[in-house]
């Protein structure tokens, strides 16, 4: 299902989105994330074992949260061979292209980061019928 509308806005005039993996954690974390022809996207920068990243690739689901609203998603890791892995990565390189955040989306960008994406979905609560 697409996200809202004011999802993409807030998207695309905001660096940070907030996130929490799994059914278990409290607190969310600002990550980045893009998206490609409506699609959304976000990379695990650490590859920890214990990140929103294993939580949501373990149990399949999510929240995120930008502004002030929340929203349940689902979430899904991309084979490292996906074809719009090139795609994501010029969102990164073209989105993060601050000063600050060069160093950063230049290393998200390499290719032993496309085993750590992932897709996201968004679930309202009426698809829980």
């Amino acid at each position: 299902m697409r996200f809202p509308e004011s999802f993409y806005r807030y998207l695309k005039n905001n660096n940070l989105v907030e996130i929490i993996g799994g059914r278990d954690r409290e607190k969310f974390l600002q990550i980045w994330m893009v998206e490609v022809d409506e699609r959304v996207f976000a990379r695990s920068w650490n590859k920890s074992e214990r990140s929103w990243f294993t939580a949501i690739q373990e149990s399949g689901i999510g929240k995120i949260k930008y502004g002030d609203q929340v929203i349940e998603i689902t979430g899904m890791k991309l084979s490292g061979k996906a074809e719009i892995h090139k795609q994501i990565e010029e969102r990164y390189l073209e989105k993060y292209n601050q000063k600050d955040n060069i160093y950063y989306s230049e290393g998200i960008t390499q290719i032993d980061y496309r085993n750590y994406t992932m897709e996201f979905f968004f679930h309202s609560k009426q698809d829980r019928s």
